[in-house]
């Protein structure tokens, strides 16, 4: 077939890695060697090699959110397919889970009880978890909103936020929020994101522990 280059199954994904350097290369574009990985996971994920321009880290990011899974932090998403997406086992290897009360019917009551996104009660549940939480944000803006508000009224503070909410309403302005705080992150700038993004980004970072 013309044009159909044979790769095995078992190589397909180092292909892919391959091809990525190349083109960045190609672009005159160098990543940080620390953030490397994170950033060609989610340019593997998304096939968007936009991110390499807005993908934004505090200052030791990346040795921050492998020392908290080091540690046994927890995951909290927002979506369950960004759940699904995580590695779990290699996550529960370092004594982590990953959460989700998106679907949880307490958490749909009360959100429709209060008039507020079933993401902003998800936060709150998630703030009683007693634990290092790392949240990976893909979907909801009203989630990253709700965490910095927890954070200004002195209620909560996340160990570590991944912000990758896509859309149109609040989505930049949310992710803007963390940049200028003291919480350790990783935010893609801008209106893309997504819960497959979130998700390679806390497996860039499993895949890469030492």
């Amino acid at each position: 077939m013309k044009n159909i280059e044979f790769v095995l199954p078992t190589e397909i994904e180092k292909r892919s890695f391959e091809i990525i350097g190349k083109e960045l290369a190609e672009m005159g574009i160098t990543l940080d060697p620390e953030q490397e990985p994170v950033t060609k996971r989610v340019i593997h994920t998304s096939a968007d090699f936009e991110y390499a321009n807005t993908m934004c880290y505090s200052e030791g990011a990346i040795a921050k959110a492998k020392e908290l899974i080091r540690n046994g932090a927890h995951i909290v998403t927002d979506t369950n397919m960004a759940l699904a997406g995580i590695n779990k086992k290699k996550l529960a290897q370092f004594g982590g889970q990953v959460h989700c009360f998106m679907a949880d019917e307490d958490v749909a009551a009360e959100a429709k009880a209060r008039q507020v996104t079933r993401a902003t009660v998800s936060m709150e549940h998630a703030a009683a978890l007693n634990m290092p939480v790392i949240f990976a944000i893909g979907n909801a803006p009203t989630a990253l909103i709700s965490l910095y508000e927890m954070m200004e009224e002195g209620k909560f503070t996340p160990a570590f936020v991944i912000g990758v909410p896509v859309g149109f309403v609040n989505v930049v302005a949310a992710k803007e929020l963390f940049l200028d705080s003291q919480v350790p992150y990783i935010i893609n700038r801008g209106r893309k994101g997504g819960s497959n993004v979130a998700a390679a980004i806390v497996n860039a970072l499993l895949y890469n522990m030492e």
